[in-house]
């Protein structure tokens, strides 16, 4: 018997593009959130805007699901009687920090007086969902051993906000059963993330790959895996040019002395030059309009006005 052929709605497509044309594009700043993956490269290429984002309409839908929960979990928490403190009440935003001229940062989900296990001691908050398979290993393991990423994350935000406690709160999708976790400070490794985060911010070339095997598991699943592994051009942008630095309060061309806003960071010029590790071949000359590369068949190519633009490099991926 013929398999029957899934059947798409098309409601359920058009919520999903709504959710994608609404998607908010790149992160100005390293975040905290992800200062405790392992590969350095993969965070560079993301603060760097290497590749777009690649989330479609239902993984954006599910990650608006988790930020509802939040609202949840503060509800929970002040039934149970603890004091709650979600948002700044002078600018209604979240509480958060910065900084490295604003180029490492993050918000948090808040802090709390009243934990029942340490009433008296103030906690940062920090609010998860799980599926079935994390959540056990969760409950089993505790979250540094099972969510590094989630433990760094506290960490930092503990060292930014002086408090010595976090409290880890975090839901099975699937049974709606709660795990709770207090975690303490570790300042040694406090310390750690934020020269990683320094390191990646400054740095004028991607650090060293996590892997050269494009089939292992980190990589397989990386957003940054076409880049890394695949010789994918990367955007075409000012980050990605030669030319701009990141600098206190943004980030500064040095082709045309400018200061440049997120809005000009994306839209670029026609001046754009590759940072040379994002080429596929060796550089070998260089002057103030355009770079030189030999490539791997021996063949040279020139990015610049006089050879070819950066967009036309991009567009024709042969090159790799």
């Amino acid at each position: 018997m013929p398999a029957v052929p899934e059947q798409v709605s098309p409601t359920v497509n058009a919520i999903y593009r709504a959710y994608e044309s609404g998607r908010k594009g790149f992160r100005p700043h390293l975040g905290a959130s992800v200062i405790g993956r392992d590969c350095e490269r993969e965070l560079w290429y993301s603060f760097r805007w290497c590749s777009p984002p690649s989330h479609n309409g239902r993984m954006l839908r599910l990650f608006e699901t988790g930020q509802r929960e939040e609202e949840r979990f503060v509800e929970n928490l002040r039934t149970v009687g603890v004091e709650v403190h979600d948002h700044d009440v002078d600018t209604g935003q979240q509480f958060g920090f910065s900084d490295f001229g604003g180029h490492f940062g993050g918000s948090i989900d808040g802090v709390a007086l009243g934990i029942v296990e340490a009433p008296k001691t103030w906690h940062l908050l920090e609010f998860k969902t799980c599926n079935e398979k994390r959540f056990a290993q969760l409950k089993k393991h505790g979250v540094q051993q099972t969510s590094p990423e989630h433990y760094a994350q506290m960490v930092v935000y503990m060292e930014y906000m002086g408090l010595k406690r976090a409290f880890y709160l975090a839901v099975n999708k699937n049974t709606d059963e709660l795990y709770g976790e207090r975690v303490k400070t570790d300042p040694n490794y406090a310390d750690l993330l934020k020269r990683k985060a320094q390191r990646i911010v400054f740095a004028d070339r991607p650090p060293v790959k996590l892997s050269d095997d494009s089939e292992f598991w980190k990589c397989r699943f990386c957003d940054q895996r076409a880049v890394c592994h695949e010789g994918q051009p990367t955007e075409v942008h000012c980050r990605t040019c030669l030319h701009s630095t990141p600098v206190d309060g943004g980030w500064h061309c040095a082709r045309h002395d400018q200061l440049l806003n997120p809005q000009e960071q994306l839209r670029g010029c026609s001046d754009h030059l590759y940072i040379p590790d994002l080429m596929p071949g060796e550089a070998v000359d260089a002057g103030d309009d355009h770079v030189d590369y030999r490539l791997q068949d021996g063949t040279t190519l020139r990015n610049g006005k006089s050879g070819l633009s950066s967009k036309r490099i991009r567009d024709q991926h042969g090159i790799a």
